[in-house]
């Protein structure tokens, strides 16, 4: 019985196709598809990309798709590397973990909102409290230290409280 790498090969060979036409067809790089037509399945990263591309290429050689699904399988079983599926979780979660799945939960639309409506409310409100300082400041247009007596006096004397005699 062929290996599924020498029915691929042995199909295209005899359609008279060459991996470059393959490749052009299938949208499979090059060296996927003569580590598939070589049985080097070590080349990819996981058993799905190995799965999806000889269906995709048995598909264009129009072979019989369920019966070399079914000896790929029994091949990739047989190898070490893809014989039990991957790990999904590999290194424990961390608390930047949890900030980034709480934050890709999140609406973005209705949080960029909110940001505004809040950035908007805080420059209004010290817009409000620098204009409204400036107008109750009675000594804002004095400098520092400055002193000015009323017209009718010289400024040598301190003034006296008014005498009623109530004292």
């Amino acid at each position: 019985m062929p290996t599924v790498a020498e029915q691929l090969r042995q199909a295209r060979e005899a359609q008279k196709l060459d991996i470059y036409h393959v490749a052009e067809v299938t949208k499979i790089k090059t060296d996927h598809v003569r580590a598939l037509e070589s049985g080097h399945y070590d080349v990819f990263t996981a058993p799905v990309y190995v799965r999806g591309f000889v269906r995709t290429y048995a598909s264009m050689l129009k072979l019989d798709v369920p019966r070399v699904m079914a000896d790929l399988a029994g091949e990739l079983n047989q190898t070490e590397r893809f014989s039990e599926p991957p790990a999904l979780t590999q290194r424990t979660k961390s608390p930047l973990d949890f900030v980034m799945l709480q934050l890709s939960k999140l609406n973005w639309r209705i949080a960029v909102g909110l940001l505004a409506v809040l950035l908007a409310l805080y420059f209004g409100v010290a817009w409000i409290r620098t204009n409204n300082s400036k107008k109750t400041d009675p000594h804002r247009n004095l400098g520092p230290g400055l002193y000015q007596p009323p017209a009718n006096r010289s400024g040598e004397t301190l003034p006296l409280p008014p005498t009623d005699g109530k004292r």
